[in-house]
């Protein structure tokens, strides 16, 4: 017991990767706690359709982000710049910029959003919803220095009072108002919270505005190629909800994402860790460098896939009994929608340790090539799912777009010497037999999808 405790212990980049590591899975478990309160809350106070009304305006609000990411979190934690006051607050003041161009950018969308998904409320919401991108631009990256060093205790701490703000205020507003619009502004009180919280919270000199131009030019250079990633990226995670958006009903929409939201939850938390712990670990130990590095870096992988893909089978098998628990009658249909989503997302997970070696070596490059792959073999398949079969059409499409894109994760380690043919091997193996025996155990619920529209 004594010599578990000890690996925790200390300022080696082992010790502190594990903290942190224990650190994001609290967070993000906590994190996931409340969402997951708030929405059993929140499905009784409102009604399906509001949830299909929110997931267009984080489609539009997510997209905006993502598409104007110009890797700042990232290129703090590669950089050997990334403690220098200058590059920090030249970094901060592209940041700022930024989030007033998202705001501007999303007053400016509301109406035409609107009228191509058939919705008049996203007009008044998506400016309002907007504010959150522009408070979002003056966080101070005292929050990536935290991370950059692998000191993820108070800043997850943080995070989750600013959640936790949010959250109570969409309750408190969904039950006074009831309406939509309890939520956008629940998002933007959180936004706030957060704003307030790392900045008086985290030590660290203030940010303040400064352009420096040879740092303005390692970022762009860097940020360039995450800004194409970030770009395909949202098209991988949120180009279902914009697709499934203009074929589907809004109740339907809402009770899909409701399915997505925990399916989602076991995936999202190992890339929660991956994109915290590994970029420092791969910068700090590259396997190439010693047969010592190399192991440590095999133990990490084989333990997060063993624990985020055991996650993923856990739900494929026991999601619709979880929806019935949780929700009411009127979301039941998400229960099949879980399990076919978590048997989906398995290919992802097997990839998951190998693309943090690309952003380490600041390989944003190849990078952008993984993700644009991944996001056009995904919106292509998803399209013609639901075009020829539908909701659930759509939803194999998903899962076969995942498994093909593992060719180009495996290109992606081999470049950066971190494939493991036997570790894939022997996952995929599990995948295959778990997977197909969640499938068959649940598909008199998943065949009833078909009638989903």
């Amino acid at each position: 017991m004594m010599d578990v405790l000890a690996v925790f212990r200390g300022n080696r980049l082992l010790s502190r990767a594990l903290r942190s590591a224990s650190f994001i899975l609290m967070g993000y478990s906590g994190s996931q706690a409340l969402r997951l309160g708030a929405n059993l809350i929140l499905t009784r106070l409102l009604f399906p359709e509001a949830f299909g009304i929110m997931a267009l305006v984080g489609v539009v609000t997510v997209g905006l982000a993502m598409f104007s990411d110009v890797g700042i979190a990232p290129s703090i934690a590669q950089s050997k710049r990334g403690d220098d006051p200058d590059f920090l607050n030249t970094a901060w003041t592209i940041q700022l910029i930024r989030g007033f161009v998202l705001w501007g950018a999303a007053c400016a969308l509301a109406w035409p959003a609107a009228v191509f998904y058939d919705a008049p409320e996203l007009a008044t919401y998506l400016p309002i919803a907007g504010v959150s991108l522009a408070i979002a631009g003056f966080n101070p990256t005292r929050i990536e220095t935290a991370q950059r060093h692998l000191l993820m205790g108070r800043l997850t701490m943080l995070d989750l009072a600013a959640q936790a703000i949010g959250i109570a205020a969409m309750i408190a507003l969904a039950w006074a108002l009831q309406s939509v619009i309890a939520l956008v502004i629940g998002g933007v009180i959180g936004a706030l919270a957060k704003l307030a919280l790392t900045h008086f919270g985290l030590p660290g000199a203030t940010n303040r505005l400064r352009w420096d131009r040879s740092c303005a030019h390692e970022l762009i250079r860097f940020g360039k190629w995450i800004f194409l990633s970030t770009a395909a990226w949202f098209l991988s995670s949120q180009g279902d909800k914009a697709i499934l958006g203009k074929f589907l009903h809004l109740d339907t929409l809402g009770i899909y994402n409701i399915g997505f939201f925990l399916a989602s939850f076991p995936l999202a938390l190992g890339q929660a860790v991956t994109g915290k712990v590994l970029i420092p670990v791969y910068r700090d130990t590259p396997p190439r460098a010693s047969p010592a590095n190399a192991a440590k870096l095999r133990k990490l992988r084989y333990g997060l896939s063993a624990a985020v893909l055991g996650m993923v089978i856990v739900m494929a098998y026991v999601g619709p009994a979880l929806v019935g628990v949780l929700y009411d009658a009127r979301y039941t249909q998400a229960g099949a929608i879980l399990v076919v989503l978590a048997v989906a997302q398995m290919p992802q997970v097997i990839g998951l340790s190998y693309d943090q070696a690309a952003l380490a070596a600041g390989d944003s490059r190849r990078f952008f090539v993984f993700t644009a792959v991944r996001a056009l073999l995904q919106v292509g398949l998803l399209v013609v799912g639901i075009w020829v079969f539908g909701l659930l059409g759509a939803l194999f499409a998903m899962g076969i777009a995942l498994l093909a894109t593992h060719g180009v994760v495996i290109w992606l380690a081999i470049r950066h010497g971190v494939w493991d043919p036997l570790h894939d091997a022997l996952f995929l193996a599990i995948a295959i037999v778990a997977g197909g025996g969640a499938l068959w155990l649940h598909r008199d619920g998943i065949l009833a999808l078909t009638t989903m529209g």
